[in-house]
């Protein structure tokens, strides 16, 4: 099959079936913010978050940029570029690049933000956290499984070492690691949700977890969800947590491309977005 190169428009379609925009929560802001859909497409950039220092890195060559979370979560009235929003979205428009964003409707997607937060930990046999019917969507090669995957490690490992393992798993934050739970504690099965997904300490002890390993732990949260639920929370950053599913979307955009005969290449942004960059430990 020859194949020619893309457009906006037709990377949007394959995002979209791998992501359902109908899957999304009603408050969410996601698809197509920036750009013409008749705009070709050579390189996609792919990154968490939209910030100025992404803008300019996919102004430097692509044409799209695909981010998890939006650029306006709550409504905007304009995009001056007295603040940065506005020079997210003037730095895109001057490059001619577009801007399109998935975000809770891939992390229900299966596979979406959490199996990829689940691969990368190097869990088997993962499935969801919510036992409920699946969604599927016009033939969608994805199903709508909810929040959070539960799996097991190859073998059982205490906490600390599956702490080091998580590290190791993810790219490195100034915050790193954390946990609840004694060092020694065997870890056999781990729940997981990329983001923030501590009100899932109750569903991931239903399915027989001995982790939680998500992002975002606030205090009182955690004090209650181990006091109610005899489970460990490991706490990790929230970009970490979803950056293992950039490179997942921009495989399956590449993918779905070449079943329509269209051509990108994709790449997963470097940037560490993550707002927190010094931690001292306390003594």
């Amino acid at each position: 099959m020859s194949t020619r190169l893309a457009t906006v428009g037709d990377c949007v379609a394959v995002l979209e079936r791998a992501y359902p925009p109908a899957w999304a929560q009603s408050w969410d802001a996601v698809g197509l913010a920036v750009g013409d859909p008749e705009a070709p497409v050579s390189a996609v950039l792919f990154a968490v978050d939209p910030t100025v220092e992404v803008a300019v890195e996919a102004a430097g060559g692509a044409q799209l940029l695909v981010t998890h979370h939006p650029l306006f979560l709550r409504g905007t009235h304009g995009v001056a570029e007295t603040g940065p929003g506005g020079r997210v979205v003037a730095t895109l428009i001057r490059a001619g690049v577009a801007l399109y964003t998935a975000h809770t409707n891939a992390d229900v997607a299966d596979p979406g933000v959490s199996d990829a937060l689940a691969a990368a930990i190097g869990l088997c046999r993962v499935g969801p956290l919510d036992q409920g019917p699946a969604q599927a969507e016009n033939s969608a090669p994805t199903v709508c499984r909810g929040l959070g995957r539960v799996g097991e490690l190859p073998e059982p490992e205490p906490l600390d070492r599956f702490c080091a393992r998580v590290a190791r798993a993810l790219p490195a934050t100034a915050g790193g690691v954390r946990a609840t739970g004694a060092a020694a504690q065997l870890v056999r099965r781990v729940a997981v949700c990329g983001g923030s997904g501590g009100e899932l300490a109750g569903a991931a002890r239903a399915a027989g977890a001995d982790v939680l390993v998500t992002a975002d732990g606030r205090h009182h949260h955690v004090l209650d969800a181990v006091g109610e639920h005899p489970i460990a929370v490991v706490d990790v950053a929230h970009w970490a947590s979803e950056w293992p599913w950039l490179a997942q979307a921009a495989a399956r955009l590449e993918a779905g491309l070449r079943t329509r005969g269209r051509t990108v290449s994709a790449s997963v942004s470097a940037i560490v977005t993550d707002p927190w960059r010094l931690h001292i430990p306390s003594r």
